[in-house]
């Protein structure tokens, strides 16, 4: 295999190999550009590398001359050329340009769209490997930066569903179409550039055309591929970002393990025609939709938490269902993306909770109250805390729902409200869980934490790095005895990890 204009040549017809270093000519043809200039070479040429590992965020790592080499999309044990593409005191970056020996730690990716988009960079890494580097992932960070050993470590909870486990897929109209290699060795010229998918990672303005996505279950490819055809067929404008141009902008597409369903159709401009045409086309094609309804962005940006959702059919809401608790999921709302993996999550957090239900609990970060509402049925009162006020309009529907009296929801800026005004109005806690973004906790929050003196804390983190920091902080006066990872996002290098913090 060879490609004019680009220096890969793999030794071997493999599938995997083949799809990956094609990628990079794919890349060179999107942008009529050589990726790798044969001339005026400015970073070198690594010759036989050979992966050793992977770290932190999933990347491949491999050693030259004792510098650090991270490498995209390559697994343990392959042995390649490589053509570095930044370089640094400490580490360089790297494209693979040559295979010289495959690993036999490699799998077949199931996805067409593998080595494009950026969604599911594990494809070529078997899941039982792929849980044992999270698991990794979460003790090298709590070791190596929080310098905590907890004494007991339990096993990564593993995801029972590793294609089709999220409830919420974003996908992008655009005009300007990644072409595929297909496409760019035809050497034909296509009139159509629409696509529905996702962004090109680190390429802002281009998007991938998706046919099936492996990561949302039915009918979430039916009705993207619906509208695609509806769009094409009555000459409908895609979004051009570099222009902010075009008619159709977005596609949200909401599952519920109750069987609701939630589509978001977000249009730059309104034109009543057009839209309720489209509208009209979806509900008749998809009666199963429980909540249909659009938004007219005229922003430069795709974000939706400023702009005013228009119910077109149905209501404007879905329920989810967990251990008979209900919770109302609206077009904005927060609520883990992998339903049945948030329940393992809630379980593993409930239990390290040890309530016996004579216990004043905070939720810190609480969203839209999931956990709070999962646990008060073990505790005398919770404390609910978030920023976000939508979210916690929620939280109280929630609690209503399923007739909890004892929870107390507040809204604002956690590092403001929770202070020592608001302990002495809310009671001490006895237990505190807390869930923040992956930037951990602010050291204010932490300080009060500290000055609240719950018996015990439990930490659940989606980022382990800023874990680590937090615990490290909260090692003054508490020690982390246990932790389990979990993961919910499979074919990803992100995982969750759980500790339980007591009191020294």
């Amino acid at each position: 295999m060879q490609q004019k204009g680009c220096i890969i040549q793999p030794i071997a017809q493999n599938a995997v190999s083949d799809c990956l270093a094609q990628t990079i000519c794919i890349f060179a043809k999107n942008f009529n550009t050589t990726y790798v200039g044969r001339k005026k070479r400015r970073n070198p040429l690594l010759e036989q590398v050979e992966i050793l590992d992977i770290g932190a965020e999933g990347k491949a790592i491999a050693k030259v001359n004792d510098k650090v080499v991270f490498v995209p999309k390559v697994v343990p044990g392959d042995i390649l050329d490589v053509q570095v593409t930044k370089t640094r005191k400490k580490y360089m970056e790297g494209m693979p340009v040559r295979f010289h020996k495959y690993s036999d730690m490699r799998e077949e990716p199931f996805c067409a769209h593998f080595a494009v988009c950026g969604g599911c960079k594990w494809q070529n890494l078997p899941y039982k490997h792929q849980l044992a580097y999270k698991q990794k992932q979460v003790y090298d960070a709590l070791e190596r930066l929080g310098k905590i050993f907890p004494k007991e470590r339990l096993p990564i909870k593993a995801s029972e569903k590793t294609r089709f486990y999220r409830n919420k897929l974003e996908f992008t109209f655009s005009n300007k179409r990644w072409l595929t290699k297909e496409e760019i060795e035809s050497g034909k010229d296509f009139d159509n550039h629409n696509a529905l998918g996702f962004h090109v990672p680190k390429v802002w303005d281009k998007v991938i055309d998706v046919e099936k996505c492996h990561l949302q279950a039915d009918p979430s490819n039916a009705i993207r591929n619906s509208i695609k055809t509806y769009a094409n067929d009555n000459g409908l404008t895609y979004f051009d970002i570099r222009e902010q141009d075009g008619f159709l902008r977005n596609l949200i597409v909401r599952t519920a393990s109750t069987g609701e369903l939630m589509v978001i159709v977000v249009f730059y401009h309104e034109d009543q025609e057009k839209r309720e045409g489209l509208l009209q086309f979806l509900n008749q094609q998809f009666p199963e939709i429980t909540s249909l309804m659009y938004i007219i962005n005229e922003k430069a940006n795709d974000s939706i938490t400023d702009q005013e959702v228009l119910l077109f059919a149905g209501r404007d809401h879905i329920w989810e269902e967990m251990e008979g608790l209900h919770f109302k999921i609206g077009p904005k709302s927060f609520y883990q993306t992998n339903s049945e993996q948030a329940y393992e999550l809630y379980k593993i957090t409930r239990e390290f909770a040890q309530l016996t239900g004579d216990e004043v609990v905070y939720d810190l970060y609480t969203g839209t109250g999931t956990i709070a509402n999962f646990v008060a049925r073990q505790a005398r009162e919770i404390i609910g805390i978030e920023y976000v006020p939508e979210a916690i309009a929620d939280a109280k529907i929630n609690a209503q729902e399923n007739k909890l009296k004892n929870t107390h929801f507040y809204a604002g800026d956690m590092k403001d409200i929770l202070n020592e005004n608001f302990l002495a109005e809310n009671g001490t806690p006895d237990v505190i869980i807390t869930d923040p973004p992956r930037a951990g906790m602010h050291k204010d929050v932490i300080s009060t934490i500290l000055k609240a003196n719950p018996q015990r804390i439990v930490y659940v983190s989606c980022n382990p790095a800023t874990q680590a920091r937090d615990l490290q902080l909260l090692g003054e006066a508490y020690e982390t005895i246990k932790i389990q990872p979990v993961d919910m996002f499979p074919h990803t290098h992100h995982v969750e990890n759980v500790a339980l913090l007591v009191r020294k």
